[in-house]
């Protein structure tokens, strides 16, 4: 009974990791570009696979988890003003019973930086949440470096 009982536990756990693994319907990318020797823009670009979508920046509560960004301060640089995103598409859904904002295909968020240092390296992280039209994942988090130079 215990090998019966290990075996299950381990096909179990095999067959979730592989489902995990190949969940994963968004590429992130990330590039910064100089405005000028005292201001940058960090572009944060993510590729959605077909049939998926990442939602908006701006979404009001009681809906699906916001895609949000989150910098680590540094005396290197400062923020100026927020994350912007393109126009998303906005539809109604009746799963949240609310309209709701989101991109497909890919979408690049930007962040407009003022620079303390001729070079630094911005990190911070994205949150974020994707569905497509059968399942929502659980919300996902991926850390992120972005050199300046």
């Amino acid at each position: 009974m215990k090998k019966i009982t290990l075996v299950l536990a381990m096909v179990v756990m095999a067959t979730v990791s592989a489902f995990a693994q190949l969940e994963n319907p968004v590429n992130w990318q990330y590039a910064a570009k100089k405005i000028n020797k005292n201001e940058a823009v960090l572009y944060i670009k993510a590729t959605i696979d077909p049939n998926w979508h990442l939602y908006s920046q701006n979404l009001k509560p009681g809906g699906p988890n916001k895609t949000e960004f989150t910098f680590v301060s540094s005396k290197d640089f400062s923020l100026v003003g927020k994350t912007t995103e393109p126009k998303p598409i906005t539809k109604y859904e009746k799963v949240f019973k609310m309209d709701v904002s989101y991109f497909e295909d890919q979408v690049v968020f930007q962040q407009k930086i003022k620079l303390n240092k001729a070079t630094t390296t911005v990190k911070g992280k994205v949150e974020f949440m994707v569905c497509d039209d059968k399942q929502c994942l659980p919300p996902s988090e991926v850390s992120f470096s972005i050199p300046v130079k």
